[in-house]
């Protein structure tokens, strides 16, 4: 049987030492173990995991012994507990407050087409500056004046902060929120938060540009 994440304390502890490319791979588990349960499928090979995911089954039994003993020797997983285990890992049963600052087209789509919850989140408030856009709905939730985030973090206590906002705005809005508890940003702004704009506080930098230019490299490569 797989080890319960309860008993896995003394191997969460030293996540700091698990490397940044094993923790980025665990979601891309998450989902095709979620996959493999919607198709009917209860028991898997670390083989046959690979070849679905197009990685290698020692990287999998690698990325997986980070966290503990895994499935059973001529057996394999059982997909339903490696997937619990997984989600165990990830926090996705914590629905930790988030506040989403910017509601424009991005900002919207973030907060109308994201299922927050299945991620270990709640998106408890959306913010803006804007007078045309301040109590707007989004889903179950209105546009909020900017102005009162102080008191709504105080009153909710979220913990992430999702920006959807220009990059000269960034350090400044980044400075305000962490004064008021948020520990970590999902940023979407264009400008890299560093280490001076968020000390002790976790980020992630997105740049979905990014992304399409290298698509682009790789396309040019192929061509060529």
């Amino acid at each position: 049987m797989l080890m319960r994440a309860a008993q896995k304390g003394n191997i969460m502890s030293k996540n700091e030492k698990i490397s940044n490319s094993v923790i980025r791979r665990l979601p891309r588990y998450y989902r095709s173990l979620c996959d493999l349960l919607n198709e009917g499928i209860t028991k898997i090979s670390s083989r046959e995991l690979a070849e679905r995911m197009n990685v290698t089954a020692s990287q999998i039994r690698q990325d997986l012994n980070c966290f503990g003993g895994f499935g059973q020797q001529g057996y394999g997983y059982n997909v339903a507990e490696l997937r619990d285990e997984i989600a165990a890992i990830l926090g996705t049963e914590k629905r930790r407050g988030a506040v989403l600052i910017g509601a424009g087209n991005l900002g919207k789509a973030l907060a109308r087409h994201l299922d927050y919850e299945s991620y270990g989140c709640r998106l408890l408030g959306v913010f803006d500056i804007a007078p045309d856009v301040i109590g707007a709905q989004l889903g179950e939730l209105t546009v909020r004046d900017m102005n009162g985030i102080e008191d709504f973090c105080r009153r909710e206590n979220p913990v992430i902060a999702i920006l959807c906002i220009p990059k000269e705005a960034a350090p400044e809005v980044c400075a305000r929120l962490a004064a008021l508890g948020i520990r970590a940003f999902w940023n979407f702004s264009y400008h890299d938060l560093t280490k001076e704009d968020t000390d002790g506080i976790t980020v992630e930098n997105v740049h979905l540009g990014d992304s399409l230019m290298a698509l682009c490299f790789e396309l040019d490569s192929q061509s060529e």
